[in-house]
């Protein structure tokens, strides 16, 4: 029963591309640096100098997710692309924890039938530009594009694209001020 149920785990890994704590046979590689960037460049469509993917991340399609230079992934954060949409991280993009990043979501337009059977909306590209700070258990939803050097406050659940150098909050997000020359 056991050996069955890790022969099942161990081929859904190797058949899905994604990083986390459900899959046994390479979270552990999270701890080792030298074993993470190994396998963050073998897993990712990208994965930057410097960069860094903390242990009880989650990736769900690493094949259409980019990290640049000097980005650490940090513990209990989420990026979830798919197979029709990609999530891009740019160089020098300062992540805290419990960051959340989706590509789609769920219909929720009928009332005759339950919300779990009503599908999904096209997926949508996330794209977070070069030194932009995301704070910590923030939710960045499809088709979003965070600007250069943007701030996205704590908390805050961004549904649109925030501007260069804006500093937005809040749910859903909105501008707070723009960084002046």
């Amino acid at each position: 029963m056991i050996i069955n149920d890790l022969y099942k785990k161990y081929h859904f890994q190797k058949r899905n591309k994604r990083i986390g704590p459900d899959m046994p046979f390479t979270h552990w590689r999270l701890y080792l640096p030298s074993q993470m960037r190994r396998l963050c460049k073998f897993m990712f469509k990208n994965f930057g100098e410097n960069s860094d993917f903390r242990p009880n991340s989650y990736a769900v399609h690493c094949e259409n997710i980019s990290i640049g230079e000097n980005v650490i992934v940090r513990p209990l954060s989420v990026l979830e692309a798919d197979e029709d949409a990609f999530i891009e991280i740019q160089d020098n993009v300062m992540l805290a924890p419990g960051i959340h990043i989706y590509v789609n979501n769920h219909k929720f337009e009928r009332r005759d039938i339950p919300l779990s059977e009503q599908g999904y909306y096209p997926s949508q590209n996330v794209i977070i530009k070069k030194g932009a700070w995301i704070g910590a258990n923030v939710t960045i939803l499809m088709g979003v594009t965070i600007g250069i050097n943007a701030v996205v406050a704590a908390g805050s659940v961004v549904t649109k694209s925030v501007p260069n150098y804006a500093i937005v909050g809040g749910v859903p997000a909105v501008i707070k001020s723009v960084i002046k020359e």
